[in-house]
């Protein structure tokens, strides 16, 4: 069993319950256990004239293989109603791996840690809350430069009823 760190994204048709849903989803993975969701925060898209997006990281230890996983991820995101139409377009669901234990994985449809991780407050501060203090990126960064280096800036911490 290794502990997974899953980014979790939506400005689709309900936000929140699209992050709901995956969370129920993610729990039911095969050879997988749920240990852990984030609070839900909103944020501006990265791109203009785009919804609001609702985003969390969920943790699970899992001895599923790295591609096994993205692929029953991807399961999720289809399941829910997502459409790959243009990159970085709105999304009912996005799932991505962030860290994946303590492994550096450079694979065509695979790059982890996330290759933008230390760019994203809507990924960092959502996985300071699950991941022990010390973490350390299987690169060598810690998670603590990390938050030190991209502030919360517009982020708002939700509700998740």
């Amino acid at each position: 069993m290794e502990r997974i760190y899953i980014g979790m994204g939506s400005n689709l048709a309900d936000p929140a319950e699209q992050l709901r849903s995956a969370v129920e989803a993610l729990g039911q993975l095969p050879q997988t256990t749920l240990a852990g969701v984030s609070a839900f925060y909103q944020s501006d898209s990265l791109l203009p004239g785009q919804p609001r997006y609702t985003n969390a990281v969920a943790a699970l230890d899992s001895s599923l293989a790295p591609i096994e996983l993205l692929d029953a991820l991807q399961a999720i995101e289809n399941d829910q109603g997502r459409e790959r139409l243009e990159r970085w377009g709105p999304r009912t669901l996005d799932l991505d791996i962030l860290l994946f234990g303590d492994r550096l994985i450079d694979e065509p449809r695979l790059k982890v840690p996330h290759y933008q991780i230390q760019e994203r407050a809507f990924v960092l501060y959502p996985l300071a809350e699950l991941a022990p203090q010390d973490l350390r990126l299987a690169d060598g960064r810690s998670l603590s430069d990390l938050l030190a280096a991209c502030p919360f800036v517009g982020l708002e911490r939700i509700p998740t009823d």
